[in-house]
């Protein structure tokens, strides 16, 4: 099993290590619902150094971007960030991502753990025009700090005004006294915050320099588990769990990241499922009676038909109830229409809501 750079850390802190996309990673340090709160309230720090990092340049770097993925990238400028994902041309979803455009002819790609080297084979076979591929996974660690106190937390450390940083903006610059940091405010939390990427070998400093600097703002480390229910909250898709090489992006309500003003894999598939509709949805709900959803549980209609299945579930810390998101088919799709969740052997009624379940 890989492990971090910053594993001693959290060993450190007595977090509590599970495997996850084959490395050792901290799931909780004192508890999940605490955890979430600080992000929500405050600010947390997330080791999320397992994500992988592809590096894209030459004259070309664009088109390939273009052909592979669903969103437009040729309306980015540097300095600014997209999400977008990989459709694998049979209607399915490779894996969703972040694009960095740091010039003209130089991209960063931030895509799931899980699915480096299936992505990276993804992209080299439609790299028909000899763009320089890096795959820099194994060089960057990468610390989410997240929370509405992040930016005031963090500007001792930086001479970049963070607070006049746009989202999904980023740039280069020094950060806890490390050169040419790439500094980018992104965030799977809803909460606001930033992603500091840093080589391997000055994790640990960057590390130690952020807790010192947040250290009068109640500054914790946060394990995947809040992350996890920090992203539901917010409705954000997860990979393997709510998309997946079966769901498609219309589908999965993605369809605002799916541009059909280019040419890429699957665009004739996804353009005729916009137009004439699918025949299920991806959908959030709330739990009406107790019970709390999960992964894989099936969904069901009034007479028992199964309609559907459970993507991701949790009882939310923020707002103290069960909610989830799961595909249906369309008929129940509509918002408060009324549908069962089937914990043990038992249809528990849930509502379809409108997203993010978490109001700031």
């Amino acid at each position: 099993m890989k492990t971090t750079a910053l594993l001693q850390k959290h060993l450190d802190a007595n977090a509590k290590m599970v495997p996850f996309a084959g490395y050792n990673m901290p799931v909780q340090y004192e508890g999940v619902n605490a955890e979430h709160e600080t992000v929500r309230t405050g600010v947390g720090v997330f080791d999320v150094s397992h994500m992988g990092e592809f590096f894209l340049r030459g004259p070309k770097a664009l088109d390939l971007i273009q052909r592979v993925t669903t969103n437009d990238a040729s309306v980015l400028f540097d300095g600014k960030a997209q999400y977008s994902c990989m459709p694998n041309g049979k209607g399915g979803i490779v894996d969703d991502l972040i694009i960095y455009r740091i010039s003209q002819e130089e991209y960063l790609l931030v895509v799931n753990a899980s699915n480096i080297e299936k992505d990276w084979n993804w992209i080299s076979s439609h790299n028909t025009d000899g763009v320089e591929m890096e795959n820099a996974s194994d060089a960057y660690s990468l610390l989410a700090i997240q929370g509405p106190m992040a930016a005031e937390a963090m500007q001792s450390l930086t001479e970049v005004n963070l607070s006049e940083m746009g989202y999904y903006t980023f740039t280069k610059g020094t950060f806890a006294g490390q050169q040419n940091i790439f500094i980018s405010a992104t965030g799977y939390t809803g909460s606001g915050g930033f992603e500091i990427y840093v080589p391997n070998e000055v994790a640990v400093a960057v590390w130690d320099a952020v807790f010192e600097a947040g250290k009068s703002y109640g500054i914790k480390p946060i394990g995947l588990a809040a992350r996890d229910t920090l992203r539901l909250e917010m409705g954000f898709c997860l990979y393997g769990n709510d998309i997946d090489d079966t769901t498609s992006p219309i589908e999965a309500g993605l369809g605002w990241i799916t541009k059909f003003t280019k040419d890429f894999v699957d665009a004739e598939t996804l353009k005729a499922q916009k137009e004439h509709g699918v025949s299920r949805k991806l959908v959030a709900f709330e739990m009406i009676e107790r019970g709390i959803p999960r992964h894989d549980y099936r969904i069901l209609d009034a007479q028992n038909n199964v309609i559907g299945k459970v993507t991701s579930g949790t009882m939310s810390p923020s707002m103290k109830i069960a909610i989830g998101l799961g595909y249906v088919e369309l008929a129940h799709a509509g918002l408060d229409s009324e549908i069962y969740v089937e914990i043990r052997e038992k249809g528990v009624l849930a509502k379809v809501v409108k997203l993010p379940f978490h109001k700031k």
